[in-house]
């Protein structure tokens, strides 16, 4: 088809009822008596504001339909997905988001429900943190949910513009997510979509959920409509349920997608690889085998690394169990990071375990924050496992797998490379016994604390090992928490490091 010429564009855009005579006539005088040709028409309407750039590729294309959807003027397009197509429309002198189903889908009665009951849903939802939707219309032939327009960008384009967020900026956009998921659970309402194109930044940085789609599907009378609806968006939610035995509505679901997009916004990229491939997205060691994020980003906060464990948790006993849960958390850890480098409390070094010590091993907390402690252990899984848990709690840790090599740096550097030792004799033996009993006796490292790890069947490693008021030996298998308590024992008198000194 040919282009129209320039009064036959400003016919269409007259018979369509997009403009008017008076106000195209007032912005044509601009040109006076200029030949003028189509693209400067255009560029002419568009200046004055009265065509938008949509509008004019539709009256080109000589489209007789969507100007309008009921009494709302669209003007541009700001979102396409597989169902459905987002508008920024005008009525009056209000502003608005208009959603659309795809006319491919419109002769659909399952998607046309599912569409429809997506925005009668979405009618109860009214919070800050949640686009709200203002109107339904159940138009056989057009139709389209009326919703608050946000001025602004997506998350997802946000983190593509900026690579990595600062961890404070996506801690309070966590925290503003947890909030709206809090408030839908609230009214037994998951959203089974999280991923960062469904989070809409304000321009005012205010974080709102948007595309509740998937949870139209939730009907918890009939629970394997969720985990076996066609839409490929549901794939990774069936896969984790599935993998992890649990119902295929688990408001945890929620919890574990939010801290992908956590992850994704400090590190650069997810949690969970992404890939098209079904059979990949299948795979639960997708959701095992997340590496920990300070291989990102190596000064990543210990109580974050610690926090995120806590949410993307594969089991779902031991994952945060609510939205609402989770923004209590989120806001602590916010609040911790805010007050920066805190006074330690002074803990009793009798020797005595006090478990109260270090509360619920559940709670996220930064006691290791200032304080360097050296693992001298060969076992890679031991290695991974005291170096996360400990990291994840402020400490930052040092892996040496030679006791020799760990006791000469204590030898060569003027300062002490770290404020606690920890030598492991379950594969080490003997050698991580003499190296622990050097470290003892020599004058250098005599006052530096020390834990050694061993097995109780390694009686000849503990009858020799040398004891003192700075010394500790803690059982294998290693809990934790006693792990996490003697820590805080030895190191209560030491002074910290300055941050970003060590």
């Amino acid at each position: 088809m040919s282009a129209p010429t320039p009064e036959e564009f400003i016919q269409r855009a007259l018979a369509v009822g997009i403009a008017d005579r008076r106000s195209v006539d007032r912005a044509l005088a601009d040109l006076g008596s200029e030949e003028r040709g189509l693209s400067d028409v255009i560029e002419l309407l568009q200046r004055h504001g009265i065509l938008t750039t949509l509008q004019c590729e539709k009256l080109t294309r000589g489209d007789k339909g969507g100007y309008f959807y009921g009494d709302y003027i669209v003007q541009y397009l700001i979102g396409a997905g597989t169902f459905a197509r987002v508008y920024r429309a005008q009525k009056g002198e209000e502003v608005f988001a208009v959603k659309v189903l795809r006319k491919r889908f419109r002769d659909e009665p399952k998607e046309m429900e599912q569409f429809l009951r997506e925005g009668r849903m979405g009618l109860k939802l009214k919070h800050p943190n949640i686009v709200r939707i203002l109107d339904v219309v159940p138009d056989v032939r057009n139709p389209f949910l009326v919703m608050e327009f946000v001025e602004g960008q997506t998350l997802r384009e946000l983190v593509r513009i900026r690579k990595q967020l600062p961890v404070e900026l996506a801690l309070k956009l966590t925290m503003e997510i947890s909030a709206g998921l809090a408030h839908a659970a609230g009214l037994g309402i998951s959203h089974r979509d999280l991923k960062l194109s469904n989070v809409l930044i304000s321009s005012a940085g205010t974080a709102k959920l948007v595309d509740f789609g998937l949870a139209a599907l939730a009907d918890r009378n009939n629970p394997e409509q969720v985990a076996d609806c066609p839409n490929a968006r549901a794939i990774d939610y069936a896969a984790l349920e599935r993998g992890t035995n649990v119902r295929k509505d688990d408001p945890r679901s929620d919890v574990f997608f939010t801290g992908n997009m956590l992850y994704h916004m400090i590190a650069g990229e997810p949690a969970l690889t992404e890939t098209r491939d079904r059979l990949a997205r299948l795979n639960v060691s997708r959701f095992q085998e997340i590496k920990p994020i300070s291989e990102h980003v190596p000064d990543c906060p210990g109580i974050v690394s610690q926090l995120l464990m806590k949410i993307l948790a594969y089991d779902p006993e031991k994952r945060i169990q609510s939205a609402a849960a989770m923004r209590i958390e989120v806001e602590r850890v916010l609040e911790t990071l805010k007050k920066g480098p805190t006074e330690r409390k002074v803990h009793d070094t009798t020797g005595t375990v006090n478990a109260a010590d270090v509360g619920d091993d559940q709670v996220v907390t930064n006691e290791g924050e200032g304080y360097v402690v050296m693992l001298v252990e060969s076992k890679a899984n031991l290695q991974n496992a005291v170096r996360e848990r400990l990291k994840a709690r402020g400490y930052r840790v040092l892996i040496i797998a030679d006791p020799k090599r760990a006791l000469a740096r204590f030898e060569d550097d003027i300062e002490n490379p770290a404020d606690c030792v920890i030598f492991g004799a379950a594969e080490l033996g003997n050698d991580a016994l003499e190296a622990y009993n050097q470290f003892v006796t020599d004058e250098k490292t005599a006052e530096i604390p020390a834990i050694l790890l061993v097995d109780q069947r390694q009686g000849h490693i503990i009858s020799r090992a040398k004891r003192g008021p700075n010394r500790v030996l803690l059982p294998l298998p290693l809990r934790v928490k006693q792990l996490r308590v003697a820590l805080m024992q030895l190191l209560a008198n030491i002074e910290k490091r300055t941050p970003g000194m060590f």
